[in-house]
């Protein structure tokens, strides 16, 4: 519930909240209610919360990026001839084939993750890709293959979202892009150098009679099922469930969330509240968003290897290569989300980094040298990497109620999913060097993306107007709340 003092303080300053700008122009707000705790008590409780829980959700989520995107890796280290992935679209369709449970199985998960708890929800999705991805390590023929990317997509599909939507419960929505960009870069440094593992342990080729491909899945297939009992261990609860905060620091958390956005108590799931939800087409531009931003993200996951070679450079380089683009975006993402947090807007840093990511793709595609085409790549990296913490963050902060933040995220991620699909299959093994066709198609999808900001900016502008003018009611049922731009 609302603590009655913040009742009591929108009441009396309803009439002059309408006066003012927006959210982000008000920060009392939001702020209101650290006013009544010690300012380091509040700064001691948020750092405890993020060394508990974002290095930890932060290498989860690296295993899971490299789990399933290692297929690359593989094919590189030998795969691509022993499973006959050459042929017609064998690969793209291994590739693809993991997206189709991981999109239909998001919303059921995030039900599911209130349901059971996060940390055994979190266990069981962990240790269960990691048993897939042990499995790849031992497949005779590419059908069972593509038998082992299903079942990585099923235990895959509802880890993610899961672990956005802890995220964002904890925290007010003005410092939930940096918490997201943290918790992604370690993703994105340890995906980096992910290829430069892969290769080394590619070097175990010969060792009772498994190839080099073989190992990259078998130690990584063990080593995240490790992590999965660590999990169990030591992962986080919501901030109504967690054992590790005090009952002072919990009341804390719940405060500030409270005031900020009315929802640290979750609301129960009904099938109304689903319908009511599935209903706002904001969920659906912001999944189109988040597609757009993924669709890159993935070719350059599945497909970066491949287009270094394409450029002259060794197997060993092409690795090596790989790394300075995902060092780059790093700490793009991580500058871009301190600036979006700190002016308190959303929308145009998103589409910053949008214009970025742009211009890395036709450097890419038109460049005639090819130092030129590599630095495109960091440019995309960048751009494309840093919108994906952008816009989840920018979602989180326009909604309310835990039912509405868990399938807004399961959706969002859920297209993520199907800019995976789109990835794999528009950059064909056909066209082979250059893959213009996948480069057009991904130079659409930002154009796609710079549309729907337009969109949303000027929807929550206006709705934030009508609101501020008295037209209409409290937005997101919450008093004295007003949309991100």
């Amino acid at each position: 519930m609302t603590p009655f003092y913040f009742k009591m303080s929108l009441d009396s300053k309803h009439s002059s909240d309408l006066k003012n700008d927006d959210l982000e122009e008000k920060p009392e707000i939001g702020d209101a209610i650290d006013a009544n705790y010690d300012p380091e008590f509040v700064r001691k409780t948020l750092r405890l919360v993020d060394w508990r829980m974002l290095p930890l959700l932060g290498l989860l989520y690296s295993v899971a990026l490299i789990d399933r995107t290692n297929l690359g890796i593989a094919r590189a280290a030998g795969m691509d001839f022993e499973l006959k992935l050459y042929v017609g679209e064998r690969y793209s369709i291994a590739s693809m084939i993991y997206f189709i449970p991981y999109i239909l199985l998001q919303i059921p998960g995030n039900i599911v993750l209130r349901w059971i708890g996060a940390r055994t929800w979190l266990t069981i999705c962990v240790v269960g890709w990691g048993i897939a991805q042990l499995g790849m390590g031992f497949v005779p023929t590419w059908g069972w293959l593509v038998f082992c990317r299903v079942w990585l997509g099923v235990f895959e599909a509802g880890f993610f979202p899961a672990l956005v939507f802890i995220i964002t419960t904890w925290y007010k929505r003005h410092e939930v892009q940096k918490r997201l960009a943290i918790f992604y870069l370690i993703s994105i440094l340890f995906g980096g150098f992910s290829s430069l593992l892969a290769f080394g342990i590619a070097h175990l080729s010969g060792k009772a009679n498994l190839l080099g491909w073989s190992w990259i899945f078998i130690i990584e297939g063990i080593f995240t099922i490790v992590l999965g009992i660590l999990a169990w261990l030591f992962v986080p609860d919501f901030p109504d469930k967690s054992t590790f905060v005090t009952d002072e620091q919990r009341k804390l958390i719940l405060d500030r969330v409270e005031t900020d956005r009315g929802d640290s108590i979750p609301d129960k799931m009904t099938s109304a509240k689903l319908r009511l939800h599935l209903s706002d087409p904001i969920i659906w531009i912001m999944a189109l968003m988040f597609l757009s931003s993924t669709m890159p993200a993935y070719a350059l996951g599945f497909f970066i290897t491949t287009i270094l070679k394409s450029m002259g450079y060794t197997t060993l380089m092409s690795l090596v290569l790989t790394c300075p683009p995902y060092i780059f975006a790093a700490i793009s993402t991580y500058v871009f989300a301190y600036i979006s947090d700190k002016t308190r807007q959303r929308a145009l840093w998103l589409g910053a980094q949008n214009l970025i990511c742009i211009t890395g793709l036709f450097i890419t595609a038109y460049s005639k040298k090819d130092p030129v085409r590599y630095f495109g790549l960091f440019l995309v990296n960048a751009g494309a990497s840093g919108c994906i913490p952008g816009i989840l963050a920018y979602s989180s902060n326009n909604i309310t109620g835990h039912t509405k933040r868990s399938v807004s995220t399961a959706i969002i991620i859920a297209a993520g999913g199907v800019g995976g699909i789109f990835a794999t299959m528009v950059y064909r093994q056909k066209d082979f060097p250059r893959y213009m066709p996948g480069m057009w198609a991904t130079i659409a999808c930002q154009f796609c993306m710079l549309l729907c900001l337009g969109i949303t900016t000027a929807t929550f502008r206006y709705r934030n107007k009508s609101y501020r003018e008295g037209n209409r009611g409290p937005l997101e049922g919450m008093p004295g709340f007003y949309y991100t731009l």
